[in-house]
């Protein structure tokens, strides 16, 4: 999947200020680990989380691409909180005052929430287990090798596999923040944001910024509102409207009007977005209409639109083979990049060496200015005891290797065992890339494990299941780590203690163990997931169960001349990968203009239309920056993620209007000039009104 963010923007910004920030906070006591653990915290953490939860649920089943929505989890903690102590205060009840260190609280309880929507893998393995999925498929439609989702197993599993990542990498947060000093982009990010809000000039900004988040949100939501009464039927309303002409339309290419991809845009960096549109222009717009030419030469014509022998299967395993490039690629490069720079931080001069085990003095030595200074005492005030952690990992461990065989029966106690066996490693290779390049590569170690554990137990005995549920493990296992360790470098930032850090982790990841199946759930019983002409077609579930039968079945599932395309476009997302490295490193003039092959493989199945409502959003940002920049930079994310929320809001009223079998009433459809004198002809012999 496509995480998209801005953290990087966001903290040059930042950084560019030399004001020292501990010293405007220096008159405010910090509240001990306990006292920034509060009732209000875990209160508002809640209502938030369940609101992006749906949000990261309706991408993570569309698209599949997933923008930063830190900055509307902080805008909505802050607002929420402050409006709660400003109506105690007016009462006389208030207690406590709001401080930063309880809104890192909400920040981390809230990512870690919604995190697990996208970590479940509800839009991927989970629902790539399912007969609906698999049924496209040609081999291992059996039980063995399938599973269709529910509330019970899934939450369940969750809850044995999700909490594993956080005591894996704890004991590494001296290493990772105060020895390497590595930067982790989006928590340094968030940070400052929060920062900010507590200052008088902060406070006012983010109350401008949330007032125009709920303008922006409730227009979303009206919006998406009117829209429903136009979509009664297949290939109704304004989500297929023939934007370029009809032609275009069949070939996917048509702005449908939806918010959230506008927003979307309007979050993601520029390269993203045109990376996507190159890549709707090479498949929608070359590729599949010179394979459709080949029907009957190299699939039979009289296949189903939707099978994968014909040319549905081109479009998914050639966007696998991007997938499994970009992946491969930057697997690679990221163990290159980590173990360069540890190699090179060990073998620094003797003066400015900073060895990676030091105790604390050496800390506190290393430690500069007066923010370094305060920060690093605070952050090695709390420690977190390594009885806890070892012990902790170690029952988790147990416990996995008794549940897990109980929901996956492919699965064996000695595949988990050997998953936990190489988790640490992997969450640390994860954490530490993420902290050099913001980049967490969670789903390519999910396709690893796909690949190595499917094919150790065969697709006779249920392989290809074994490999998706392994991915489920090893994905919740890094994806936490990295999670943990973006939150521990905003509490450096902030001054919360890590403890309360390492535990509104944990409630928030208890919280999203419960939440996001439960979303998940009325969005499987309300439409139909995973089809490809649904509202929520989930394209991931076919790339991930694709690699599943891939890693057990070798090449023999593809359909002819598929081998060589996707050979060819494997090599080519390694080349691209290549160039920009490569750029970035000689500072060639070019190196920002290098796309994105991840980005360029999503649409290859998906379509065009998202690409176009996104580039729109590019634009209007553009547009925007081009008018008045310093405003844009303010409020733009802010508009953007109400966008966003809105659309995802009205997904709770749409999806009990499906469950109560309420339709909308009119179908609003574009026909051609010809097909429309063929319909009125027909109506008048039917004698029906026109």
């Amino acid at each position: 999947m496509v995480v998209a963010g801005t953290g990087e923007a966001e903290t040059h910004r930042w950084n560019s200020d030399d004001i020292s920030v501990e010293q405007l906070f220096d008159c405010k006591e910090v509240p001990t680990w306990g006292e920034q653990l509060t009732f209000r915290a875990f209160f508002v953490s809640f209502i938030v989380g369940i609101f992006l939860c749906f949000i990261v649920m309706k991408l993570n089943l569309t698209t599949g691409i997933i923008p930063s929505l830190n900055v509307s989890a902080g805008l909505l903690g802050f607002f929420l909180v402050k409006t709660w102590t400003k109506v105690l205060d007016k009462f006389g009840f208030l207690k406590k005052p709001f401080t930063r260190q309880e809104n890192t609280v909400i920040q981390t309880c809230v990512v870690a929430c919604s995190g697990i929507a996208f970590s479940g893998g509800f839009g991927s393995y989970i629902l790539g287990m399912s007969k609906q999925v698999s049924a496209e498929f040609i081999e291992a439609n059996d039980d063995l090798n399938t599973k269709d989702p529910h509330l019970g197993w899934m939450i369940l599993f969750l809850f044995t596999v999700s909490f594993v990542g956080l005591f894996s990498v704890v004991p590494l947060r001296k290493i990772m923040i105060l020895g390497h000093k590595l930067t982790y982009p989006s928590g340094t990010a968030t940070a400052h944001l929060i920062n900010s809000f507590h200052t008088p000039q902060g406070a006012k900004l983010a109350s401008k910024q949330v007032s125009v988040l709920f303008k922006s949100l409730a227009s979303s939501f009206i919006w998406s509102f009117f829209q429903w009464f136009y979509s009664g039927g297949s290939d109704c309303g304004f989500n297929s409207f023939p934007t370029f002409g009809l032609q275009a339309y069949k070939n996917r290419f048509y702005f449908d009007f939806s918010a959230t991809y506008v927003g979307v845009g309007m979050l993601c960096p520029y390269l993203i977005n045109i990376s996507l549109l190159l890549g709707s222009i090479i498949s929608w717009g070359i590729l599949w209409p010179y394979i459709s030419t080949k029907k009957g030469q190299w699939y039979d014509s009289n296949l189903e639109e939707s099978s994968l022998l014909g040319l549905n299967g081109y479009k998914v395993f050639i966007s696998i083979a991007m997938i499994l490039g970009d992946g491969l690629f930057q697997f690679i490069f990221l163990l290159f990049r980590c173990s360069n720079d540890i190699y090179t931080k060990l073998h620094n001069p003797p003066k400015q060496q900073i060895h990676p085990f030091s105790d604390q003095p050496l800390y506190e030595s290393t430690a500069m200015t007066f923010d370094d200074r305060r920060r690093t005492n605070v952050f090695l005030k709390d420690e977190i005891p390594s009885s806890i952690l070892s012990g902790g990992y170690i029952l988790l461990a147990i416990s996995s290797i008794f549940t897990v065989p109980n929901i996956f029966p492919q699965l064996k106690p000695h595949h988990i065992l050997a998953a936990y066996l190489i988790a640490p490693l992997l969450a640390f290779c994860n954490a530490y890339g993420c902290g050099l390049t913001d980049w967490s590569l969670a789903s390519s170690y999910g396709k690893m494990a796909i690949f190595i554990f499917g094919l150790s137990v065969g697709k006779d005995y249920g392989g290809v299941l074994a490999g998706l549920a392994a991915c489920g493990i090893m994905m919740s296992i890094v994806s936490t780590a990295s999670d943990l360790m973006q939150d521990f470098k905003t509490g450096y930032l902030t001054l919360a203690s890590p403890r309360s850090m390492f535990i509104s982790q944990a409630i928030g990841t208890a919280m999203g163990c419960v939440i996001a199946p439960t979303v998940f759930w009325l969005f499987y019983k309300a439409f139909p997931l995973g089809l490809e002409n649904s509202e929520y077609p989930a394209p991931y579930a076919k790339v991930y169960r694709g690699i599943a039968l891939l890693g057990v079945n070798g090449i023999s599932s593809l359909p002819k001349n598929c081998l060589s395309f996707c050979f060819g476009f494997f090599l080519f997302a390694m080349v691209i990968n290549g160039v920009r490295e490569m750029a970035r490193y000689k500072k060639w003039w070019f190196c920002g203009y290098v796309p994105s092959a991840m980005g360029m493989a999503v649409p290859f199945y998906l379509g065009s239309y998202f690409t176009i409502d996104m580039c729109v959003g590019s634009v209007v940002l553009l547009v925007w920056e081009r008018k008045d920049k310093r405003h844009a930079e303010a409020f733009a994310p802010a508009v953007a993620a109400g966008m966003i929320c809105g659309d995802g809001m009205w997904s709770l009223p749409a999806s009990l209007l499906a469950i109560a079998r309420i339709n909308p009433p009119m179908c609003m459809r574009f026909l051609s000039r010809s097909d429309n004198f063929k319909l009125e002809a027909l109506i008048t012999r039917q004698g029906l009104p026109n």
